[in-house]
């Protein structure tokens, strides 16, 4: 695909325009810290052994299976790791409270490859899971069962870019901000953007259905998928939908996206690139009260304004904020808004003013500008790298991904810190606030059990009460493992047995990713909260 015209020409275009300096494709082993998880790096960091009998029989005991010896077949022995100390880094994702390492991880680098492990996996009845970055907050590539991980970094190029078709194609490991570095000076980028970007993939992405700060206006990554080429669970490949729009038959592109790995695996994939805005707007506002903030939000909505973005961040947030990049937020403020209009120049001034204008008539004490797209960009650091910023006021933390009406935040957002208090335990708050997706953050130390339990009962309360406000219990981190108990309450009987239905019909076998999204039969209590381990739930 790269000897393409089309490529060829964008070629030209993006070196022309960037001067050499944006990412290449493939994206290089030596990119960024931040474009690379820290257990991509660690898993072939060298290390030194320890000489312990039990881990190095066990090593040799998988290293002899017939299994790991078919695998070994596929990939080659550089890209398997059975170690138990190796696969320590794949026991969890982001979502740290339940922990369970596969048995085996693999690397592919081709669709060929990733078919012919699901296949060998089917040969030996062994379950499997794939997994992107491992930035997933939901448990989503836990390997529940335990089994053999698809772990798709290294399938990082970017295929075929046409601009003036306005898709690109990329392979599932992909880092996200990758893609829209590649395309930097051509005129375009690609719009989800998690706050994660710079690490977590375009598959991840995919199996998500992630959002990010420009979802209130740009959407989610269904709305930029084109097509799909799938790895399906009995090892077949078929592709869906393309790079042209396709509305023939069902809309399986749509039903694999969000699917979280339970409908097959990803190995190449078709969104569509959007143009770069004329201009941007950024405003931050400061409010003493977080009903103030929460009100001026749907004042903003309901006036006809649909900013890029609207993110807001409540005082802890702030403080770990303000601590790791001294940006100048009020410390005593009780939250900030970070809102982004972009459009046409002659447009972003008029509707920044008149959201400007809400914001005061909401008691907003002070509304900023950023004046140059240096300060632009270091508001955005300030909030994309929020999460990260957390790490300095506790050893431990639980992102919460619920979704209510925008009319109910202010009641949402009372009873998290009401909650917060009953329970013993600090939250703060930073989310999407534009359409009501908030990621309340449950601080706490992995290592005492009793912390652990009430964190788990503190989020099951959270989440059961967007519930009641008419919400949902996640906007985009997925159902993984952490969620499997809401699911009855949000869909009942028969809309599980719809699920399961198509479920069955991918995965016969429930070999691909047992475990996820759905409640096996009969395993979902009324009570959501089941006994605790330091840092894992009993179940696993």
């Amino acid at each position: 695909m790269n000897g393409s015209p089309d490529f060829d020409e964008f070629e030209r275009t993006r070196k022309s325009a960037a001067g050499n300096a944006s990412v290449a494709a493939p994206v290089p082993d030596g990119a960024e810290a931040q474009g690379v998880s820290a257990t991509e790096r660690t898993a072939h960091r060298p290390r030194e052994r320890r000489s312990d009998k039990g881990r190095r029989n066990r090593a040799a005991t998988a290293a002899a299976s017939p299994l790991v010896a078919q695998l070994r077949g596929i990939v080659g022995a550089e890209r398997i790791l059975f170690d138990p100390e190796e696969l320590l880094v794949y026991e969890c994702d982001g979502y740290t409270v339940e922990k369970k390492a596969p048995d085996v991880v693999v690397f592919p680098q081709s669709t060929e490859e990733v078919a012919a492990v699901v296949r060998c996996c089917l040969e030996h009845d062994v379950p499997f899971v794939p997994r992107g970055a491992g930035t997933s907050l939901a448990g989503g590539c836990l390997p529940v069962g335990g089994g053999v991980m698809v772990a798709l970094t290294h399938m990082n190029r970017i295929l075929e870019v046409s601009l003036r078709d306005r898709y690109a194609v990329v392979q599932p490991g992909v880092v996200n901000l990758h893609l829209t570095r590649y395309l930097a000076g051509t005129g375009f980028h690609y719009a989800p953007d998690p706050s994660s970007q710079g690490a977590c993939t375009i598959g991840g992405n995919v199996a998500t259905n992630s959002g990010g700060p420009h979802t209130l206006k740009y959407g989610v990554t269904t709305n930029h998928v084109l097509g799909l080429e799938v790895v399906l669970p009995d090892g077949t490949v078929t592709q869906f939908g393309g790079p042209c729009e396709d509305a023939a038959g069902y809309d399986l592109t749509g039903l694999l996206v969000g699917s979280e790995g339970t409908l097959g695996i990803a190995t190449r994939i078709w969104v569509r690139i959007t143009r770069d805005p004329q201009a941007h707007r950024t405003l931050l506002a400061v409010f003493d009260t977080v009903d103030d903030a929460t009100r001026a939000i749907s004042h903003i909505i309901g006036a006809g304004i649909i900013p890029a973005a609207l993110e807001m961040m409540d005082q802890g947030i702030i403080e770990a904020v303000e601590a790791a990049f001294r940006f100048g937020f009020p410390l005593d403020a009780g939250a900030v808004l970070l809102i982004e209009v972009d459009g046409l120049e002659v447009c972003v001034d008029e509707e920044a003013g008149r959201i400007e204008a809400i914001c005061r008539d909401h008691h907003a004490r002070e509304v900023r500008r950023a004046h140059s797209e240096r300060e632009r960009q270091l508001l955005w650091k300030c909030r994309k790298q929020a999460f990260g910023a957390i790490g300095r006021l506790s050893p431990s933390y639980c992102t919460q991904d619920g979704v209510v009406p925008r009319t109910k935040l202010p009641e949402i957002l009372r009873f998290i810190y009401d909650v917060g208090k009953r329970f013993g335990l600090r939250i703060v708050n930073v989310f999407h606030a534009g359409d009501g997706n908030i990621h309340p953050i449950l601080l706490f130390d992995e290592r005492d059990g009793t912390q652990v339990r009430r964190v788990l009962q503190a989020g099951a309360e959270i989440l059961g009460k967007c519930l009641e406000l008419g919400g949902s219990v996640t906007g985009e981190h997925g159902i993984g493992v952490e969620k499997l108990d809401f699911m009855p309450r949000m869909f009942g009987d028969s809309g599980l047995a719809v699920m399961r239905s198509i479920r069955e019909a991918f995965d016969p076998r429930g070999l691909c990713s047992p475990g996820k999204v759905l409640p096996t039969a009969g395993g979902c209590s009324a009570e959501p909260i089941r006994p605790t381990h330091p840092g894992r739930r009993a179940p696993l």
